[in-house]
């Protein structure tokens, strides 16, 4: 069954949840598992995408954007559609959850004290809760 976990952040910024969100990223990369984030579009994509490369200079994690050129990297990064077969654990940026979450051994959530981010994690943590998977809180900072 897939193991949920929230990252529960003191900070109210967008700034400081993507921040967090690149980190965890890196962790996850070095456990060497391949990594699906699942975004709300394609701006937040880009966003994303670039933060990779510039949130830490001594950090290197190998991701791409769904269809662009790189073959299979260790982190997707999408908003459309399910990543393909073989991808352990995705994070999970996007507002509402995937219906195909259940594929992943792990997935991530991330909260900070934003309200629209607390209104619909709350609404997450709910959901996963009903349906039976075992949530675990982690309150950072």
């Amino acid at each position: 069954m897939t193991q949920i976990d929230f990252y529960i952040l003191p900070d109210t910024t967008r700034e400081a949840r993507l921040d967090f969100a690149c980190r965890l990223v890196e962790t996850i990369y070095r456990k060497g598992y391949r990594l699906h984030v699942h975004v709300t579009d394609e701006q937040e994509a880009q966003l994303i995408d670039e933060k990779l490369w510039t949130f830490r200079p001594e950090s290197y994690v190998p991701h791409a954007i769904v269809g662009s050129d790189l073959d299979k990297p260790p982190v997707t990064i999408d908003w459309r559609e399910a990543p393909e077969p073989g991808i352990e654990a995705m994070l999970n940026l996007n507002p509402g959850i995937p219906e195909w979450f259940s594929r992943f051994e792990r997935v991530a959530e991330i909260i900070n004290q934003h309200q629209e981010v607390l209104r619909s994690k709350r609404e997450c943590w709910q959901i996963y809760k009903q349906r039976g998977y075992p949530v675990k809180a982690h309150h950072l900072g």
